[in-house]
C-alpha cells in the first residue's frame, strides 16, 4: 500500500506564492511519473503539471511561466512552486504518483487566492 500526504496549501493574496509538497510512503520500489492536478468548485479535475522519472516536465498552458514542478526521488516527494498566483488558481490541489502498475492520489490540499 502507498500513501501520499500533501502539505503547503493555504490562503494567499493575488500575486503571492505557495509551495506544495507531496510525500509518498509505504511499499515503494520506484516511482514513475509524478503529477499535480487541481479541482475548483463546480469544475472537473484538471492536470496542472507532470514530471517523469527522467525529469521531463510538462505544464498546462494556464500555469506556464508561473508554476514549477520538481521532484526529490530520494525522498519520494514532488513539489509544486506556485508564483504570481491568481484568484482563478483557487482549487483543491491533488498529487498523483505512478508506482508500479498503479496510480495513487493524495487527499488534496486547499489553495485559496484572494483578490
Amino acid at each position: 500500500q502507498v500513501q501520499l500526504v500533501e502539505s503547503g496549501g493555504g490562503l494567499v493574496q493575488a500575486g503571492g506564492s505557495l509551495r506544495l509538497s507531496c510525500a509518498a510512503s509505504g511499499s515503494i520500489f520506484s516511482i514513475n511519473d509524478m503529477a499535480w492536478y487541481r479541482q475548483a468548485p463546480g469544475k472537473q479535475r484538471e492536470l496542472v503539471a507532470t514530471i517523469t522519472g527522467g525529469g521531463t516536465v510538462n505544464y498546462a498552458d494556464f500555469v506556464k511561466g508561473r508554476f514549477t514542478i520538481s521532484r526529490d526521488s530520494a525522498k519520494n516527494t514532488v513539489y509544486l512552486q506556485m508564483n504570481s498566483l491568481e484568484p482563478e488558481d483557487t482549487a483543491v490541489y491533488y498529487c498523483r504518483m505512478g508506482v508500479g502498475l498503479y496510480y495513487y492520489w493524495g487527499q488534496g490540499t486547499q489553495v485559496t487566492v484572494s483578490s
